[in-house]
């Protein structure tokens, strides 16, 4: 009898073991984001939109899992901008069993980062990049529901043809491109696509990120009679150019800077300088979509003013996992991301779903900054400003 009763408790005992291993009590999510280094100014706004959703979603009563309501556990860490940092660490939470990923922000640093989702078969949900080749290339666990270089390049154009009068449209454009795979991408979309809309590229070069002297690049634009610039620089980068187009009296009737404009760093650095630069970082605050008024209160109390830019498509990657865990009614990662890629909802960006590879069918937002604030001029019907056209010469502002 004695050997029953103990046979019997490490039998229970083992049943238990076994059930705490295999059961997790929490949805585990990594995140590899650049907190410091040279995209820290926009990895911040992505770190707040992921924290905001899952306190926003475990509030709510969490996540509904095959009828078991389970909280969002996120692990974060910084890869300080560096894409050796970034491998090292999504290798860390993929020990953890994390059961999906969430990126950072750059594009070389999900370049990095894609691959290792792949290799780990650990769906990956990252924003804060357009660069489209990361999807060329065969990954079937990269989702994102963020503007990719054909969207930003084609909507370029439908937006200044929709906004200017054919008559005053800036015929002559000049491309200031960073030397990386992702300005090449840009710069031959952009090619591409302004003759087809009656524009012509009179200057265009290119630059090596960090570069402190863009006066080559300026000049020669200067030269050509360019009256736009189109650009993705990094933040320090662009408000360098603006700084040296100021001082070499470059001025353009409309400038647009995909990514260097995002973060409030731009009008706190440059004042009035840094007005009527255009930005097209993914999302606006005034988007009309549900959940966005609660995004802005609660960024409101946090950082004392509405949500930056790139929160809101951070916040929609976790509303994307959410929904698709109670889809799969399981946290198996292989059967998750077939309900990633299944996505068909509207999230605070607007309504989202997945192309074959990966790419999200998303709304393109541009933005102007005007009187040191960040308007939404694009799409007009949820415009806070009229667009700012043209822009004054830097000494009448």
């Amino acid at each position: 009898m004695r050997r029953l009763i103990c046979a019997a408790f490490f039998i229970v005992l083992a049943l238990f073991a076994s059930s705490s291993e295999g059961e997790s009590q929490t949805i585990k999510v990594g995140a590899v984001v650049p907190l410091t280094g040279r995209y820290a100014a926009l990895g911040g706004q992505v770190k707040t939109g992921y924290e905001l959703a899952v306190q926003h979603i475990n509030a709510a009563g969490g996540v509904s899992v095959g009828g078991k309501k389970m909280q969002i556990e996120l692990t974060m860490l910084d890869d300080e901008s560096d894409p050796t940092k970034t491998v090292a660490r999504l290798e860390t939470l993929a020990t953890q069993g994390v059961v999906a990923y969430l990126g950072g922000a750059g594009s070389d640093l999900h370049g990095a980062a894609a691959s290792i989702a792949d290799k780990n078969k650990i769906p990956y949900l990252g924003v804060a990049f357009a660069f489209n080749g990361i999807h060329q290339q065969g990954l079937r666990y990269l989702f994102s529901p963020f503007p990719k270089s054909p969207d930003l390049t084609r909507e370029t154009f439908v937006f200044l043809d929709a906004m200017i009068p054919a008559a005053q449209r800036p015929r002559k454009v000049a491309l200031f491109l960073e030397r990386t795979d992702w300005g090449k991408e840009m710069g031959s979309g952009w090619q591409a696509l302004a003759k087809k809309h009656g524009y012509e590229v009179v200057a265009s070069g290119e630059y090596a990120p960090g570069s402190k002297d863009f006066s080559d690049l300026i000049l020669k634009a200067k030269t050509a009679g360019a009256e736009a610039v189109f650009a993705l620089p990094s933040p320090p980068d662009g408000m360098t150019i603006v700084k040296q187009m100021k001082e070499l009296d470059f001025n353009t009737k409309v400038n647009l800077f995909i990514r260097a404009a995002d973060p409030p760093v731009w009008s706190q650095n440059l004042s009035k300088d840094g007005d009527y630069v255009l930005l097209s970082p993914g999302w606006h605050f005034a988007a009309k979509y549900p959940e966005v008024s609660e995004i802005n209160d609660a960024h409101q109390k946090l950082l004392n003013r509405p949500a930056d830019p790139l929160v809101g498509p951070s916040y929609a990657c976790l509303q994307i996992l959410a929904d698709a865990v109670t889809r799969a009614k399981t946290i198996d990662r292989d059967k998750l991301r077939d309900a990633v890629a299944a996505t068909k909802m509207t999230t605070v960006v607007g309504p989202v779903r997945f192309r074959s590879d990966g790419t999200g069918e998303v709304k393109v937002f541009f933005q102007q900054w005007l009187k040191g604030k960040q308007e939404l001029v694009w799409p007009k019907e949820f415009a806070t400003a009229s667009f700012g056209y043209p822009a004054p010469a830097f000494s009448q502002r």
